[in-house]
């Protein structure tokens, strides 16, 4: 079984990306608190690439930025590709199969520039463990696509 849960805080602004037959994709990293301290006290984080595809990742693009947090639920996946020096590299990525906005842009206590940073830009202590409930006023899901009927009649089994 490959499944993953996280809740954490975006490092960066996603950033959106097309396939060439036109399927979006989105990708950013996540801080997400251990739940232990070190031997100074200080709460650490882990740093986790993020991979969402179709629409969620537009909405993503759309609703989120540096800072907002978000609880995500996919699957680990490992790929390679040769560098420039010829050399193999590995990544290793979750690819979200559903993320739950956990703030809203407004209730951010989060106070970050949205300029190009990176990991290096954040450290542990930029993130608090509050967690806020979704502003369904601005519900990023409205223009997800039209309901789908099920009837029980239909089902093979």
């Amino acid at each position: 079984m490959n499944k993953v849960f996280l809740i954490g805080r975006l490092t960066r602004d996603p950033e959106l990306r097309y396939t060439s037959s036109n399927l979006p994709v989105a990708t950013f990293s996540l801080a997400v608190n251990r739940n232990f301290t070190n031997q100074s006290g200080e709460r650490e984080a882990d740093f986790i690439n993020i991979v969402v595809w179709r629409k969620q990742a537009e909405n993503i693009k759309n609703y989120l930025t540096q800072g907002s947090q978000v609880a995500i639920d996919g699957r680990i996946q490992t790929r390679t590709y040769d560098g420039e020096d010829g050399k193999k590299r590995y990544i290793t990525e979750v690819v979200a199969d559903n993320v739950q906005f956990l703030d809203s842009k407004g209730s951010r206590d989060v106070n970050m520039s949205s300029s190009n940073s990176g990991y290096n830009d954040v450290t542990p202590s930029d993130f608090s463990d509050s967690m806020t409930t979704t502003n369904v006023k601005n519900d990023p899901f409205s223009d997800f696509g039209s309901s789908i009927e099920i009837n029980d009649d239909e089902l093979p089994f």
